[in-house]
């Protein structure tokens, strides 16, 4: 069992940047997929950005292409989303997210997740 523990989300005014972190613990950490999703206020979650253990195969959705990066450090058990040029709509709840070694479903989709953190929220706002 996975258990995953997000950090870094706060209050920012657009333009900003801010870095979330995901610390992971209770698994093989280098052998999970790792994603960051995102839910605003009466929306549905949604993608933002995976990673796959190795850090070979690196996902983005279009709407924070060129904005976010994703990275991991599997020594320390971690995954970050560095998050340049905020915008009001990036403005949610963001979600770490692992999926299983193997797993025959696609990263970018819930039902592609094993575990899910608790959330962090970012709000950007002038």
């Amino acid at each position: 069992q996975v258990q995953l523990v997000e950090s870094g989300g706060e209050s920012v005014q657009p333009g900003d940047s801010l870095t979330l972190s995901c610390a992971a613990s209770g698994g093989t950490f280098s052998s999970y997929s790792m994603a960051w999703f995102r839910q605003a206020a009466e929306k549905e979650r949604e993608f933002v950005s995976g990673i796959s253990g190795d850090s070979d195969k690196i996902f983005y959705s279009d709407a924070v292409k060129g904005r976010f990066t994703i990275s991991r450090d599997n020594v320390k058990n971690t995954v970050y989303l560095q998050m340049n040029s905020l915008k009001p709509e990036d403005t949610a709840l963001y979600y770490c997210a692992a999926q299983d070694s193997g797993s025959i479903y696609p990263l970018n989709r819930d039902y592609g997740i094993n575990y899910w953190g608790q959330g962090t929220q970012v709000t950007v706002s002038s």
